[in-house]
């Protein structure tokens, strides 16, 4: 069987206190500021391992050492939809609002899950995903014009 080949996706992402209610923790985690966090958050891609946990949980890795930082022990309730997280040395985006534990850095506007969508998931197994940062702003008034 042949695979297609990897996609190349880039999610926007705000990364401000609003959305981001665990970045200043992951800083004072690591020693570093939480725009240093942001930037190795940026600095490469990642690749999609695995789907699960909800439909559309891509599990997107590897972070840089510098930022791995493990899952809260408690869960949050209730985690919004398109929020960024990172657990261990992985990253992902909560595809709708659910129950989690990761540790929340940033958002984004862009749904990555849709039922009416085919395929539903915005991510598939073997993409190449980057993250880019926008304003709050940008995240305001998405889609862009």
């Amino acid at each position: 069987m042949t695979l297609p080949p990897p996609r190349v996706l880039e999610i926007p992402v705000c990364y401000s206190d609003e959305f981001g209610p665990d970045l200043e923790e992951v800083a004072a985690a690591h020693n570093i500021s939480p725009s240093r966090v942001i930037e190795l958050h940026l600095s490469r891609s990642y690749r999609a391992y695995f789907l699960g946990f909800a439909p559309g949980f891509a599990y997107l890795g590897d972070l840089a050492a510098e930022i791995a930082t493990p899952r809260l022990t408690t869960p949050r309730k209730k985690v919004a939809a398109g929020s960024v997280g990172i657990a261990g040395t992985q990253t992902a985006v909560y595809p709708f609002a659910t129950p989690g534990g990761w540790r929340l850095i940033g958002r984004t506007p862009l749904a990555m899950f849709r039922k009416e969508r085919e395929p539903m998931g915005l991510i598939a197994v073997g993409d190449e995903v980057r993250f880019r940062t926008i304003t709050r702003e940008e995240f305001a008034a998405w889609p862009p014009q």
